[in-house]
């Protein structure tokens, strides 16, 4: 491709439209590069301290000990607040003198998967801009090349003789706007797709947390006398 024909210089004399289109589009790309990267780091930080803390849960140490812990941090992994959240419903109606072992299990376990929901929303955020970028950036980039197309042929309709010198440099000026949606959706779409993966992998770790953890304070609850209100029975 020679000089005249560079994308930066079709994209130079492109319709002010098709600019505009290229320019949203650049924007969409942008955006989008820094979402993947956040949410790469993001989901990779997630997964490691979820299986630290696993390893630490199933290392044999007191329940109440890593309970007191979660409570204490500020960076806590999400199943380490979903184990906090049921610790604290459990225990809280165990000092209420509850003695129903369906109703201390249920309500542990709505509070798990409450709080499951909410780990669960944050880790998928942005995700959806990702998938609408994905799905909205070819179009918007077919509209800038039907209206620079449009253009081009409006321009031609004034000259007496066409040739393909005179055609090619307006027609791959409109097609720009959908090269470039392509560049902003493909990358887009694989990492939506990647991280729905990952995503969905992560939530089944922590719904399997959830079970084994239910089956934890189930034993504890048919077999554990009731504490004292003040120093709730270890749990193991």
């Amino acid at each position: 491709m020679n000089q005249d024909l560079s994308i930066v210089t079709l994209v130079l004399h492109a319709s002010l439209i098709v600019q505009i289109v290229i320019a949203g589009l650049l924007l969409m790309s942008l955006a989008s590069w820094s979402v993947i990267f956040g949410k790469l780091f993001a989901l990779k930080g997630v997964s490691s301290a979820n299986d630290a803390f696993e390893r630490d849960f199933w290392s044999g140490r007191n329940l109440n000990e890593l309970y007191d812990g979660a409570g204490r941090k500020k960076d806590a992994s999400p199943m380490e607040r979903i184990f906090a959240a049921g610790m604290r419903e459990f225990l809280k109606l165990r000092e209420r003198r509850v003695a129903d072992p369906g109703a201390l299990l249920d309500g542990a376990r709505r509070a798990m998967r409450a709080s499951f929901q909410r780990e669960l929303d944050t880790i998928e955020s942005h995700l959806s801009f990702l998938a609408s970028v994905g799905s909205v950036s070819p179009y918007i980039g077919l509209f800038g090349t039907v209206w620079g197309i449009m253009h081009a042929f409006v321009g031609l309709s004034n000259l007496q003789q066409v040739t393909l010198a005179t055609v090619a440099p307006g027609i791959a000026e409109a097609l720009v706007a959908t090269a470039i949606g392509l560049f902003a959706a493909i990358p887009a779409v694989i990492a939506y797709n990647r991280f729905a993966r990952q995503i969905d992998r992560i939530a089944i770790t922590l719904e399997t947390f959830i079970e084994e953890f239910s089956n934890i304070l189930q034993r504890n609850v048919g077999h554990a006398p009731s504490p004292p209100l003040t120093a709730p029975a270890p749990l193991r």
